[in-house]
């Protein structure tokens, strides 16, 4: 059974022009043409595009996902490839988290230590206007100069 490019997409979930994003930067594999030039698509591909789909949305990047496809293959390969992988991409989301942390509980002291209704006295465009007083950017700053003394 033969698949359209529509009708990939409404199975996988992805839009045409990243189908054909994905099969320019060789994510997905040229696929057969009928004679009159139509894309036909297996099932295999839907498979393989959902895969790629499920992973972006979790946050692998195109060149992790290539390296996971390359080896997904050999079904009798070691795992650890795809380990080490997953591995990095976790330590990336946990910085990334505690980046996010470290944000929210700015905005918070931001917001708790508003103006009183005035723009003159707003604590938000006032920390906004002067990096200096952003405790996020004094900690990240502290951090960086104890990675310093210590490397």
């Amino acid at each position: 059974m033969f698949l359209t490019i529509g009708e990939l997409s409404a199975q996988s979930g992805v839009r045409i022009e990243t189908i054909r994003y994905y099969e320019n930067i060789k994510l997905l594999p040229k696929p057969d043409r009928t004679s009159g030039k139509q894309r036909r698509y297996s099932d295999n591909d839907v498979k393989r595009l959902s895969f790629v789909r499920h992973a972006r949305e979790l946050g692998f990047e195109i060149d992790q996902i290539r390296e996971i496809l390359s080896v997904s293959g050999d079904h009798k390969a070691s795992c650890q490839t795809v380990d080490t992988i997953a591995r990095n991409h976790l330590a990336a989301v946990e910085e990334r988290l505690a980046s996010l942390k470290i944000l929210r509980a700015e905005l918070m002291r931001m917001l708790e230590h508003g103006g009183s209704g005035r723009i003159a006295d707003c604590r938000v465009i006032e920390v906004l206007y002067d990096h200096g007083k952003c405790h996020a950017h004094r900690r990240d700053r502290s951090e960086k100069k104890l990675k310093k003394k210590v490397a």
